[in-house]
């Protein structure tokens, strides 16, 4: 019985399970036994013991769902970064270099979120859009404004997602019509932060976001490092996603030695900030960063998806192509290291590894209901195929077709089996 939707404080499947342990990238157990009460895994072991389990956390026999064949569980995806406000542009301009993209299409796009009407309408399309698609946990840019980046977060809080979402901070630098002076941007900060906090948001956390030190000059970059030791806040931003940008950044920050040091010397590098991209960093550089145990948000898609699973595609064939430049001595991303970076790696680079990521009895039940059977699923699959060859195929050719439902802390947020109750 399929119970779990109406009750959602006790229940358990039954069935199979994918995830990652920090020692194994994709790890396959058949016939387990998960419990769920209150949000939270209570148990997740083999099924000889379920009977014990069950009525150990008083969970009702009808509250138990047993997959059907085709049918397997994974963990919910872990967006690093992307960006909310840039979503009605996602799959244009492609043909333009970052920085005449940035000034054709995106500055002028974000400039619009001064009215909340096209800022809720953009919003709930990428919000919902990326839930359907099995990203139950986003690390969001908004924009520059904080009454739509609040609105963000009232969107987000209502379909059930978990995120950080960030008021971009920008005071120079591309447009006239689209930037903060200093003060500004600090003290709209500061509203933003405490509005999210005092709205006391279960899933929702403010996260620091300055631009990039294109976008910031090193004032702004030192007050938004102090606001961030001062909320202990996780930190996001870009650092060496293009050739141009660095250069801009060695002009501008002639007392730095790189892109990452004007981060470091603002005290917005640490072992909770996340730098998008960083495609050309260099040795010093990538010393750095992991000396101060910060992490780098992979986007090979960016720009283009709105799919964790297409990231992992491009993620791979990327991997595959410095493979093929690099030779031998060149250890490629396959699909199981792959998967661990839109799942466990992606709580561990937000500091959510102690909440989300893989199913560890405590953690909280984020989580994707894969069917490779779905009506118009893009899978065939054969009865040669064991469950590894399968789960390495929703990897390759699955779609948001196969995710017939998501969970967030327990919660199903989207159910694709029931006529009218998928996110819409």
């Amino acid at each position: 019985m399929d119970s779990y939707g109406e009750l959602k404080d006790r229940f358990a499947f039954c069935g199979n399970f994918i995830h990652a342990t920090k020692e194994v990238p994709l790890v396959i157990l058949e016939k387990f036994g998960l419990g769920v009460v209150d949000g939270k895994i209570a148990f997740f072991e083999k099924m000889d013991t379920l009977e014990a389990r069950l009525e150990e956390f008083l969970i009702p026999k009808e509250n138990v769902t047993n997959l059907k064949e085709g049918q397997f569980i994974l963990p919910g995806f872990v967006d690093t970064h992307i960006h909310a406000s840039q979503y009605p542009n996602a799959g244009k301009g492609l043909d333009l270099q970052l920085l005449d993209w940035l000034d054709k299409y995106t500055f002028p796009t974000e400039a619009l979120y001064t009215d909340l009407t096209f800022a809720s309408n953009a919003y709930n399309t990428v919000v919902k859009r990326l839930i359907n698609n099995g990203t139950t946990t986003a690390c969001y840019f908004a924009t520059i404004h904080t009454d739509a980046t609040l609105l963000l977060c009232d969107i987000i809080h209502k379909t059930g997602q978990r995120a950080l979402v960030g008021k971009v901070n920008m005071n120079r630098n591309f447009s006239d019509f689209y930037r903060e002076d200093t003060e500004e941007s600090v003290k709209e900060t500061e509203r933003y932060i405490e509005s999210v906090l005092e709205r006391k948001y279960q899933l929702i956390t403010p996260v620091m976001t300055p631009r990039s030190s294109v976008c910031c000059d090193s004032k702004l970059l030192k007050q938004l490092g102090g606001l961030a030791k001062k909320y202990k806040m996780t930190i996001q931003t870009h650092v060496s996603e293009n050739k141009k940008g660095n250069a801009l950044v060695h002009t501008l920050f002639p007392e730095s030695k790189n892109y990452t040091d004007t981060y470091y010397a603002a005290g917005l590098l640490t072992n909770r900030t996340v730098l998008a991209h960083g495609i050309y960093l260099s040795s010093e550089e990538l010393s750095l960063i992991k000396a101060m145990g910060t992490s780098l948000s992979h986007c090979p898609n960016s720009n283009i998806s709105h799919s964790m699973l297409d990231a992992i595609r491009s993620a791979i064939h990327v991997s595959k192509i410095l493979g093929i430049q690099n030779g031998d001595t060149y250890r490629e991303i396959g699909h199981r290291e792959a998967f661990m970076m839109a799942t466990l790696g992606g709580s561990e680079a937000l500091g959510l590894e102690d909440k989300i990521g893989n199913f560890v009895v405590g953690k909280e039940f984020d989580a994707l209901l894969i069917d490779v059977e779905a009506v118009g699923s893009p899978l065939d699959v054969f009865k040669e195929d064991t469950l590894e060859d399968v789960v390495e195929k929703f990897m390759y050719r699955g779609d948001d077709r196969n995710i017939v439902a998501v969970f967030v802390a327990g919660r199903l947020v989207c159910d694709k089996r029931r006529p009218g109750s998928a996110v819409e």
